[in-house]
């Protein structure tokens, strides 16, 4: 027997209309999970969404010896006064390479840890060369043995720490790591996301002592200990941009609620450039589109530059505008692998080494197509909501680990969009 696979079915042509709530950003949410490993006392994360690599993540916390209850829907209470077991396994690792987040808690609060290396990507390289070299600095010895990292210090030192390549889970390693140092850390070259400044909040609500998080240059002066702290999860900026091109690629009007405008500064911008009207509050952003959107040329950056993890969104947006763009991607090598899949939609891309030019077209045909990652399967939903027919998307796991309940997100805003399990 053939296993049934689980797949969205849309049917294209509804511009999106209504109003939904945004949920809590997973890669907030990770970290703040393992800033539990740090100390003896309770933390709650409230606003957790729920996704794949958020129970990966737990059940990872819960075989190190956390202690994980789940008091409402979205609120966690993690406690890990008795550390057992100090290993990320390869089987865990493999499909979350998030788990790479342990290592700095581990070595910091029980001075060792045994970490599986994260292998390979579908959207490129992204070395752990970064935390080995931080960790290093501060006093950790380090080896690779049998595809594991085992680290080993008896007291971390504070060290002035020069990355020489921003990256956003390095940084947040390493601020964790420093927080129980003995001195302090200045982490250069830091990386500046909002995700970083949560988690900067969060420890400096255990009692952490933190300076320059959104700054590249961070400062973490060590403490003899941390203690419990509640803290929310921020909201979901990608989800957040994700919803905004979807409605702005059908026409749509839409509302959002519980999200933080401030963060994505960027991605208005461009909405606002392919004619989107735009309004905002503290904690809402409404999008309302009534014509076919202009192409826009972009290039992803480190934040507060445009995000890579909206780059698939907006090129999808572009093959339904009107002219033609230049998308250029510098983050990761291989994060243009949806162009395939929207060709097969009749979109009109060409792709010349990190950069693809797309030429607009009034419609995309509905097809059936397969999610390469996370961000390129939301790009095909997108294309399938503005498609002519019916759109089927396979691997659909790829949503489910990034997007919580995305189907019934976009039902309410009147998508016909359904998942199925039939064959």
């Amino acid at each position: 027997m053939h296993e049934s696979k689980p797949k969205l079915i849309i049917q294209g042509g509804n511009p999106l209309r209504g109003e939904i709530r945004i949920s809590g950003a997973k890669n907030a949410a990770l970290p703040l999970l393992c800033a539990a490993l740090l100390t003896e006392d309770t933390v709650r994360i409230s606003n957790v969404p729920r996704l794949m690599d958020i129970t990966t993540m737990l059940s990872l916390l819960k075989q190190i010896g956390v202690n994980v209850e789940c008091t409402e829907s979205s609120e966690f209470v993690l406690c890990a006064t008795n550390l057992t077991q100090l290993t990320a396994p390869y089987d865990m690792v493999k499909t979350m390479r998030a788990a790479i987040l342990v290592l700095g808690p581990l070595l910091a609060r029980a001075g060792e840890a045994y970490i599986s290396l994260p292998g390979g990507c579908a959207i490129g390289l992204r070395p752990v060369d970064q935390h080995i070299k931080g960790l290093e600095a501060m006093g950790a010895r380090i080896s690779i043995e049998h595809g594991y990292i085992h680290a080993v210090a008896r007291q971390l030192h504070g060290a002035r720490i020069v990355m020489d390549i921003v990256t956003v889970t390095g940084t947040e390693n390493l601020m964790m790591a420093a927080t129980l140092a003995h001195g302090t850390t200045v982490i250069e070259n830091a990386a500046r996301e909002p995700e970083i400044v949560d988690l900067a909040n969060c420890l400096t609500a255990m009692g952490a002592r933190i300076h320059g998080a959104g700054s590249d240059v961070i400062t973490v002066e060590g403490v003899p200990a941390l203690r419990g702290a509640e803290h929310a999860v921020m909201p979901d900026r990608i989800e957040t941009g994700t919803f905004l091109a979807a409605a702005c690629a059908t026409s749509g009007n839409i509302r959002l609620t519980e999200t933080d405008p401030q963060q994505l500064d960027a991605v208005l911008d461009k909405l606002t450039e392919c004619g989107a009207r735009i309004d905002t509050g503290s904690r809402w952003i409404h999008l309302e589109m009534q014509h076919r959107p202009q192409s826009i040329t972009l290039r992803t950056a480190p934040y507060p530059a445009f995000p890579t993890d909206m780059q698939a969104q907006f090129m999808s947006l572009n093959c339904i505008a009107e002219g033609t763009a230049i998308i250029t991607e510098t983050i990761f090598e291989n994060r243009l692998m949806h162009v395939q899949e929207l060709k097969r939609m009749n979109a009109d891309i060409r792709v010349e080494g990190n950069t693809a030019i797309v030429r607009g077209k009034s419609r995309l045909d509905g097809a059936h197509v397969m999610a390469t990652d996370l961000r390129a399967s939301a790009s095909l939903v997108i294309a399938g909501l503005v498609a002519r027919g019916e759109t089927v998307i396979d691997r659909i796991y790829h949503l489910d680990r990034g997007y919580e309940s995305i189907e019934e997100k976009l039902s309410l805003l009147g998508a016909s969009i359904r998942r199925s399990t039939a064959p």
